[in-house]
């Protein structure tokens, strides 16, 4: 009974104190689609994903409401780093929702033109607001009333005294003029946090980083976890393991009585229920600490992601070893030379076999669809021989001659005949470690992916089409590993299914040197289309500094390089989230996200049929 009235007193206290308005409450995953494409096209750095950030303390003044109840001490605001941009994952500032729909683009729109990340605080906050405002005079009007509501919520400073008054007067001034304040002293407490404004200190993630390499599964094979629904950005710091010299005493002082548990050690694997408070408990922290037990002795605890190559014996067998790839470095702006090197490999044990029962049927009908692309026969006209007279090449040849000219071989006939499409296509296949995931309860990604490369070999097997198929994973730059499943002078037969039924869950993806690699192999063909497919099914990573940023801007440059040289790249991934990446990586027509992996077999011939249809 008391928990209940505590509850029901919790809520009432919460609810009276509270200075938001929940009735008008926008939330980022409602503008999500849009959030993106909005920063983009304002001139924002398209290599920053959107996602929702974590709250901060501000120091403001609270009412005594607010601190009876506990609230009102964080606020989220906007900031970014080098890979994403972070916004509130809900706004309920204003009284009404479309303004704070409102103040959504117009932070998307501030931050896109953030022209002086290092001023001060209220200077760069100004500077921003007038960049964004001469770069889109349409969004004048719409800031004036943000403005004017926002001074509706804020103290007003005829209610304070000495430097704060000051100060809120200073933060008014500039808002209503951005660029007329050039210094701001701040009183004794902080001002209220300013919901038009970039955060004035964006979050540091403390403590020591783990190296790459070193993670561990801390979850047992066949439990589920929730997922944090708004995918927040949580500060965290990594920390060694407390000992627990008494596990059966928890020893405390009386003063300490109203202070989190920093540490309860909990085999949280043994509970039967999840903590249904977990995600309001991680909000409430300012920064999560994690430590690794390195005494667990679970299964789990024992999976290390740091792989180890094979043995030499065990390993595929390697056709060049040594090849040296170039690598974009974004933060220096340069391509460094010989930075990564790969080996092109071939299966081990890689039996010929026959197409699997399973891929029959399906495959015999794209034979008879693709066939019927190749099988129409095309009419040329004022060709030197053929079954029919031409008879307009006909009559301008007597016209010509009538008045004098001459032509030495005159194209006279019409002939149809059978042509082969000027076109060459490499697949290239992500074959890293996320492959060994289950699509469902009957088959995992490698497996998908390899009826799709069947199928869509036995598909341009029917066309006559010249096309390769490789895969590829890595381990750090030295050990971009490249795997030849079928070369464009290769007939397509059992030996190459049997290469493309012996492909497993590889290492990490290094996906520049991959494609650098892969551009340089279809460059050297002599055909007047190149299509490059690539099959994936996340974003690029690897151990060495290889991932976020960095390695997306990597991707990017080496599928700018394959476009220079006439190449056409294309990605069909099975990545839920590619939405965030792939618009920077291959443009917003040069990529296909397919929803149900377990359709990738069917989906990839069809794909490449509309691909290639006017060739």
């Amino acid at each position: 009974m008391e928990e209940f009235v505590g509850g029901l007193w919790d809520k009432l206290i919460t609810r009276t104190a509270y200075r938001g308005f929940p009735k008008a409450r926008v939330e980022l995953k409602q503008i999500e689609g849009i959030a993106p494409i909005f920063f983009r096209a304002l001139g924002g750095d398209a290599g920053l994903t959107v996602r929702a950030g974590s709250a901060t303390e501000h120091g403001a003044r609270r009412s005594w409401m607010e601190r009876v109840a506990g609230i009102g001490n964080k606020v989220e605001l906007t900031w970014s780093d080098e890979t994403t941009l972070y916004l509130p994952a809900m706004l309920e500032v204003f009284p009404e929702r479309g303004l704070n729909r409102e103040l959504y683009l117009w932070l998307l729109a501030l931050a896109a033109h953030d022209v002086a990340p290092d001023a001060p605080w209220i200077v760069r906050n100004q500077q921003a607001a007038r960049a964004t405002l001469a770069a889109l005079p349409g969004l004048a009007p719409r800031y004036r009333k943000l403005v004017d509501a926002l001074f509706a919520v804020r103290p007003n400073p005829e209610s304070l005294t000495g430097a704060e008054r000051a100060a809120e007067a200073a933060i008014r001034a500039a808002l209503v003029e951005p660029g007329s304040v050039e210094q701001f002293v701040p009183g004794k407490q902080a001002p209220m946090p300013v919901a038009l404004w970039l955060h004035p200190e964006p979050p540091k993630n403390p403590g020591q980083q783990r190296q790459a390499g070193s993670a561990k599964s801390t979850t047992p094979a066949g439990t589920k976890s929730k997922a944090d629904e708004e995918a927040r950005k949580r500060r965290a710091e990594r920390v060694d393991m407390p000992e627990a010299k008494s596990p059966f005493m928890l020893m405390f002082r009386a003063e300490s009585l109203f202070s989190w548990a920093e540490f309860v050690k909990v085999d949280r694997p043994l509970d039967e229920d999840e903590n249904e408070h977990a995600a309001k408990a991680a909000n409430d922290l300012d920064i999560l600490s994690i430590a690794e037990d390195d005494n667990n002795n679970t299964t789990a605890s024992r999976l290390r992601f740091d792989l180890d190559l094979p043995a030499e014996a065990d390993d595929d067998v390697m056709l060049v070893d040594g090849i040296l790839l170039p690598e974009w470095d974004y933060r220096k702006q340069r391509l460094q030379p010989a930075h990564c090197r790969l080996q092109m490999l071939l299966a081990r044990d890689a039996d010929p076999c026959v197409l699997p029962q399973a891929l029959r049927a399906p495959a015999k009908r794209l034979r008879q669809q693709f066939q019927a692309v190749t099988t129409q026969r095309e009419r040329l006209r004022a060709q030197p021989s053929g079954n029919e007279l031409d008879i307009d090449a006909c009559v301008r040849f007597a016209a010509d001659k009538m008045n004098g000219i001459r032509t030495s071989e005159p194209g006279l006939y019409v002939d149809n005949r059978q042509q082969q499409r000027d076109l060459s296509c490499l697949l290239l296949a992500d074959l890293s470690l996320s492959t060994d995931a289950w699509v469902n309860n009957t088959a995992r990604v490698i497996e998908v992916i390899r009826d799709s490369l069947m199928l869509f070999g036995e598909a341009l097997a029917a066309t006559n089409d010249r096309f390769a198929l490789y895969g590829f994973s890595s381990v750090r730059r030295n050990n971009v590993r490249f795997h030849l499943l079928k070369g464009f002078d290769e007939r397509y037969g059992d030996h190459i299914r049997g290469r493309i039924a012996a492909i497993k869950p590889g290492y990490y993806t290094r996906m520049g040197a991959a494609i650098r690699h892969a551009t340089a192999i279809l460059s050297s063909r002599k055909t007047a289309r190149r299509l490059l497919l690539i099959l994936t099914d996340g974003k690029p990573n690897d151990l060495d500094k290889y991932e976020g940023r960095y390695g997306i801007e990597d991707t990017r440059m080496a599928i700018i390089e394959a476009r220079r040289l006439g190449l056409t790249p294309f990605c069909v991934t099975i990545d839920e989230k590619a939405g965030d990446y792939l618009p920077h990586l291959f443009g917003a027509a040069g990529y296909i996200v397919v929803h149900d992996a377990a359709m990738l077999p069917q989906v990839l011939p069809r794909l490449y049929a509309r691909l290639t249809e006017n060739i």
